[in-house]
């Protein structure tokens, strides 16, 4: 044999050791021919299950000046009421089943009194809100009065995408009408986003705009791999970084819109985890800063029956390398509900692996209530500190007091600024501990207000006048 055959085989020898498996059906194009290639076949599968969804909202029109009632006298407007608007926004979202299940963002349809969606064919449907979850920002829809089979993309699995892999997106930018742009996976598991609390983002530099929100990200197998969602922009137009769900989040909030629930099932940790810093890794004579470090485990928890312990450091979930907390939270929220999973984790520096087991935490006792009294909650809605309202707000379970989960709005509460998920320990001196006590309190005139608020961590005291 030629000693450049010899060299040619050697070469593609170490090739196929070096790359995974997954990366062996990759390759460049070979030919000039190639690069003439069309994803033509790939957009006439997807587009027409990729929709327009169309939200609209009555709003109270607040001009200040119809707070004056010899203003509302000489144009007619009626006492205590202001002229209403019809407020719209547009996105895109996806036909996942046949059925006429449709997958959108959150955002695009959050507060909507009426959602409307218009198919590649221009027919459109009255649409029914099945399920809205603002921790992953995705939101299911189902076609109303649809009498037919309707054309569907296949969820694939996103865990199997590579960066450099081409992709398509699908949607309605600037509401131009249906739009495919197409691009490289930039990056894989972005989790310093900050878009939701899910954060493993999968990157692209496919050109997203405003209306692709709710849209198709595709592979050249014309499968789904991920829901469009964000851009990151300083003109508001796209600058090549787009952001996108991974289908693998996808579908676990379509298997709870399937399931008849109103809220996404997820297993619960009972553990709250922090970042590791670069001190924290020098401490832990780490070489890098990796991992997410156990900073608090709720008794009877599934982290705690494992075995889980404060200052455990959590470095792998099923085999799965985790950097971060947002990286664990996201394995952890995409495990199948009732089985087990297995956590690697370092303990005194030797490497030791849990089995936890995949279940919801437990959600009763909320005994959710809305303030009515003339006070600063009013309008808010508060809530006990059930596992499950704990892990759904990212709270220690072991914190005692209401949560407000709604300011409600245009109320004093609102006005007075708390947020969802501020806690509640006291007022006017007494001890809030669950919702009755708020109800009682609010229920006393008080010309001063005293009142003592735990948020992100922090303890707040502030005193209003009444």
């Amino acid at each position: 044999m030629p000693h450049a055959s010899r060299l040619l085989l050697a070469a593609m020898a170490l090739i196929s050791v070096a790359f995974p498996a997954l990366a062996q059906d990759r390759r460049v194009p070979a030919s000039p021919t190639e690069l003439k290639l069309s994803f033509a076949p790939i957009v006439q599968r997807t587009t027409p299950a990729v929709v327009n969804v169309y939200a609209a909202k009555m709003v109270q029109n607040r001009n200040p000046l119809l707070d004056d009632p010899i203003f509302r006298r000489f144009f007619g407007i009626p006492g205590n009421q202001s002229p209403e608007q019809m407020q719209r926004s547009l996105g895109s979202g996806v036909i996942v089943d046949p059925s006429g299940l449709v997958v959108t963002n959150n955002h695009v349809i959050e507060g909507a009194d009426q959602v409307k969606v218009s198919l590649a064919d221009k027919r459109e449907f009255e649409a029914e809100i099945v399920l809205k979850d603002s921790r992953t920002d995705l939101a299911v829809l189902r076609l109303k009065a649809a009498r037919e089979q309707f054309p569907a993309l296949e969820l694939s699995n996103s865990d199997e995408l590579l960066v450099g892999d081409v992709v398509l997106a699908i949607g309605n930018p600037f509401g131009v009408g249906q739009t495919v742009t197409h691009g490289i996976v930039s990056a894989l598991a972005r989790t310093q986003v900050g878009i939701t609390d899910y954060q493993f983002f999968i990157q692209t530099d496919a050109a997203i705009n405003p209306g692709n929100s709710g849209g198709a990200l595709v592979d050249l197998s014309g499968k789904l791999i991920g829901i469009n969602t964000a851009i990151f922009s300083r003109s508001g137009g796209s600058q090549g970084i787009g952001f996108a769900i991974p289908t693998n989040m996808v579908r676990v909030v379509v298997a709870s819109a399937k399931s008849g629930g109103n809220a996404v099932r997820r297993p619960w940790l009972g553990a709250r985890l922090q970042a590791v810093t670069s001190e924290i890794a020098d401490s832990l004579g780490l070489t890098r800063p990796s991992g997410a470090l156990v900073a608090n485990v709720a008794q009877g928890s599934p982290a705690a029956r494992a075995g889980l312990r404060l200052s455990d450091l959590i470095t792998g979930i099923d085999g799965q390398v985790v950097d971060d907390p947002n990286a664990f939270d996201y394995r952890f929220a995409t495990r199948p509900l009732g089985g087990t999973a297995h956590i690697d984790i370092v303990r005194a520096g030797k490497p030791q692996r849990l089995t936890i087991a995949l279940e919801t935490p437990p959600d009763t006792g909320r005994n959710e209530i809305v303030i009515k009294s003339r006070s600063p909650f009013q309008g808010a809605k508060v809530s006990n500190i059930s596992p499950a309202v704990a892990d759904e707000l990212r709270l220690d379970s072991n914190i005692e007091g209401v949560v407000i989960v709604d300011v409600g709005d245009d109320g004093p509460a609102q006005g007075v600024g708390f947020r969802k998920g501020d806690v509640i320990l006291n007022v006017n001196n007494q001890k809030i501990a669950k919702t009755a006590d708020l109800d009682r309190v609010t229920r006393e005139p008080a010309r001063l207000w005293r009142i003592t608020v735990l948020r992100d961590g922090q303890q707040i005291s502030v005193t209003l006048g009444g």
